[in-house]
C-alpha cells in the first residue's frame, strides 16, 4: 500500500511538474507572438518615413548598409542618409538625425580622415557620402566633417580625365565614363563650390560639372531612341565597348535613373545664371520625353528598358524608383511641364503595387531590385542583356529604397 501510494505521489507531482512547464511555455509564445507581431512602423505614416524607419530596422548600424558585415564608407550609405536627411527634414524625428549622425561619426576620425576611403583609388562612387556629411555640417558643424569634404573635393581635383575632360569613372576603369558617375559626384561638388571655394575657383568648378553632362549628352545618349547607353570607353579597349563608338551595348534602367536623378538633384544648386543650367535643363525634357515611351501599363520599367518582350527581361523597382523621382521633380520645380507628373504618379502606383510588401510588424520592403551592375572588372561584365538580367535580385537593395523615399516625398505619399 505504501509503494502504491508513493508511486501516486510521483506520479502526482510529475503531472503537476509538466503542467506548470507547458503553462510557462504557453506564456512564453503568447509573448514571443506579441513581440513579434508588434508594430515597428506604424501604417499610418507615409511613405517616405515608413521605409526610411524600415531601413534603419533591417539595419540598425548605419555602417552595415547594403547588407555588409564590417563599416565601409560607399556611396549606397549616402544614398539612403540623404534620402532620411529630408525625410528628417518633414518630420523632426530625432532617430532619423542619430542615425544619419552615428554613420559620420564612426566612420570620420577626429582629424578628418575617413575610415575605408582610399583618394589613390579615384572612384566617383566615393563622393556620394558627401551629401549627408554636407547636410549633417550645415546643421551641426564640426571641423572634422569640413575636412573630410575637402578631401573629397580634392580627389575631383585630381580625377583622371578623358582628352575632353570627362572624369574617369574609377582609377581601374581607364577612359570610362559611366551614367552613374555623374550623380555619385556632381550634386555634391556643386554645393561644396558654391559653400567654400572663392568666385574664381567656384566658377571653374561649376564649368568642369556641367561638362562632364554636355559629355554624356555626345556621346552617351541614342539620338533615335533618346536613351542613354550606360558606358562610353573613349580607348575603345574594352570587350564591352563598341569598336566604332566606344559605347556599352545596352540601355540599362538604373544606369539611365542614376543620370536622371543627377540632374534633377544638380538644377536645385547650379545658379541660373550659369549657361549650363539652361542646357542641363533641356536636356532632362529630351530625357523625360524619351523614358516615358518605356513605362510599362504597369507604371514601372523593364530592367532592359528597350526589350520588354525578351524573354528574361523583368519588371525593375531601383530603375522604377529612380525614373519617378526624376518625374515627380522635375514637375514639382518647373524643370519639367506638369503634365510629367501624371507619369510619375503612375509610377509610384506601379512601385507599390508591384514591388512593396508589407510584413505584421509595419515594416515595408522594396522587392525586385537588381543588386549589381557594372562594366569590366574581375570577374568580366560584358553589359550584355544576358548579364544584365542574370544579375542578382534581391529585396532592399540601398539603390532602391533611397529613391523611393525620395519619390514618396516629392508625391507627398
Amino acid at each position: 500500500m505504501r509503494i502504491n501510494q508513493f508511486i501516486k505521489n510521483i506520479f502526482a507531482l510529475g503531472l503537476a511538474t509538466l503542467l506548470f512547464i507547458a503553462c510557462k511555455d504557453s506564456v512564453r509564445n503568447k509573448e514571443a507572438h506579441k513581440e513579434t507581431s508588434e508594430l515597428v512602423v506604424s501604417k499610418d505614416k507615409k511613405w517616405s518615413e515608413r521605409m526610411a524607419l524600415s531601413e534603419i530596422h533591417r539595419f540598425p548600424d548605419p555602417t552595415l548598409l547594403d547588407f555588409q558585415k564590417i563599416p565601409r564608407w560607399s556611396y549606397t550609405n549616402g544614398l539612403v542618409l540623404q534620402a532620411m536627411s529630408r525625410v528628417y527634414e518633414e518630420t523632426n524625428d530625432q532617430a532619423l538625425y542619430n542615425y544619419i549622425y552615428d554613420y559620420a561619426n564612426r566612420m570620420i576620425h577626429k582629424d578628418g580622415s575617413i575610415k575605408t576611403y582610399d583618394i589613390s583609388n579615384y572612384n566617383l562612387d566615393m563622393i556620394k557620402s558627401g551629401d549627408a556629411i554636407f547636410w549633417l555640417q550645415q546643421n551641426n558643424p564640426e571641423e572634422r566633417f569640413k575636412s573630410a569634404m575637402d578631401t573629397l573635393h580634392k580627389q575631383l581635383e585630381g580625377q583622371p580625365m578623358t582628352s575632353e575632360g570627362g572624369y574617369w569613372h574609377k582609377k581601374r576603369y581607364p577612359y570610362q565614363m559611366w551614367l552613374d558617375g555623374v550623380f555619385m559626384a556632381e550634386p555634391f561638388h556643386t554645393k561644396y563650390a558654391l559653400e567654400y571655394l572663392d568666385k574664381d575657383e567656384t566658377k571653374k568648378v561649376l564649368d568642369k560639372i556641367v561638362l562632364q553632362f554636355d559629355l554624356i549628352e555626345k556621346y552617351n545618349r541614342n539620338p533615335e531612341t533618346g536613351l542613354y547607353y550606360h558606358g562610353w570607353d573613349e580607348s575603345k579597349e574594352q570587350r564591352w565597348a563598341n569598336r566604332e563608338t566606344g559605347l556599352s551595348e545596352n540601355f540599362w534602367s538604373r544606369g539611365m535613373g542614376w543620370y536622371g536623378m543627377a540632374m534633377v538633384d544638380l538644377l536645385d544648386y547650379l545658379p541660373e545664371s550659369h549657361p549650363g543650367h539652361e542646357r542641363i535643363q533641356e536636356y532632362l525634357k529630351n530625357y523625360a520625353e524619351a523614358i516615358i515611351k518605356y513605362q510599362d501599363e504597369s507604371g514601372t520599367w523593364y530592367q532592359v528598358l528597350d526589350m520588354p518582350e525578351r524573354e528574361g527581361n523583368y519588371l525593375e523597382a531601383t530603375g522604377s524608383c529612380m525614373f519617378t523621382y526624376t518625374l515627380a521633380k522635375g514637375a514639382n520645380k518647373g524643370y519639367l511641364d506638369k503634365s510629367y507628373m501624371e507619369f510619375a504618379l503612375k509610377g509610384f502606383n506601379g512601385i507599390l503595387e508591384q514591388f512593396i510588401s508589407i510584413a505584421d510588424n509595419g515594416v515595408i520592403s522594396l522587392n525586385k531590385c537588381c543588386g549589381v551592375a557594372g562594366l569590366g572588372g574581375d570577374p568580366y561584365r560584358d553589359g550584355s542583356f544576358d548579364y544584365y538580367i542574370n544579375e542578382i535580385i534581391r529585396s532592399n537593395d540601398p539603390k532602391g529604397t533611397g529613391p523611393f523615399v525620395f519619390a514618396a516625398l516629392e508625391l507627398n505619399r
